[in-house]
């Protein structure tokens, strides 16, 4: 099992999502450049957060056009494994893997700091080691983290149990209070129509290990190397 790890201009986590596969997680992985088609035969693509060539023009906007994103696109099209975590995120909608768009946080405010997320669908291969509404504590750090979609599309989302993230309460519950962004209907993270690509903006790299506060992100990479062992 390899995972690679992409490396724009601006990325600021790929060294933090890099550690966690390797250090913690004890998989093979490797970095990725921006500027190549060749994804090296990983079984796993992780678009890191940061900000991908400064986020000029609106987040992702000028990343999806980095010839790497022409072959994530295609290998998640082939049903490979691919998670965005928060520009990561962004990327992935801005390059249509995922549908919707961000805008700024309500109260237009940078927001960093830990969060309760209720899992909502733990029947993908990033939520496998998850419980059906499980919640879990995971930093985000973004400032425009305000995700939004059309009605059509919402529905489709409900519709298909592909919203896989929402901001709660420590409770679970799903709350305004709880939502840290203005996210529509809490949305904290999404999944394809296959289920192969999931678009997250907390950042569980941050919390995989005791000595960073806590280890519930870890959960997602476990998720992952289990689902990856099991093709």
């Amino acid at each position: 099992m390899k995972f690679g790890v992409i490396v724009f201009p601006g990325s600021n986590c790929d060294h933090d999502a890099y550690w966690t596969i390797q250090q913690v997680a004890k998989q093979a992985a490797t970095f990725l450049w921006h500027e190549s088609h060749d994804l090296e035969n990983c079984d796993a693509i992780i678009v890191p957060g940061g900000f991908a060539y400064g986020d000029y023009l609106r987040t992702g906007a000028i990343a999806k056009f980095s010839p790497v994103m022409e072959s994530v696109g295609k290998f998640g099209a082939g049903g490979g494994l691919v998670l965005g975590i928060c520009n990561g995120f962004q990327i992935l909608c801005e390059a249509g893997l995922l549908p919707g768009a961000f805008m700024r946080n309500v109260g237009l405010k940078y927001v960093c700091k830990p969060v309760h997320v209720r899992v909502e669908n733990a029947d993908t291969p990033f939520t496998n080691a998850c419980r059906q509404t499980e919640v879990l504590t995971i930093p985000i750090g973004h400032m425009e983290g305000n995700y939004f979609c059309d009605q059509e599309t919402l529905e489709e989302l409900r519709r298909e149990q592909r919203i896989v993230f929402r901001y709660s309460t420590l409770a679970g519950e799903i709350t305004a209070e709880a939502n840290p962004n203005g996210s529509l209907e809490n949305i904290a993270g999404i999944c394809n129509s296959g289920r192969n690509v999931l678009g997250m903006m907390p950042h569980p790299e941050r919390f995989s290990e005791p000595e960073l506060g806590g280890t519930e992100g870890f959960k997602i990479f476990e998720s992952l190397a289990g689902a990856m062992a099991a093709k």
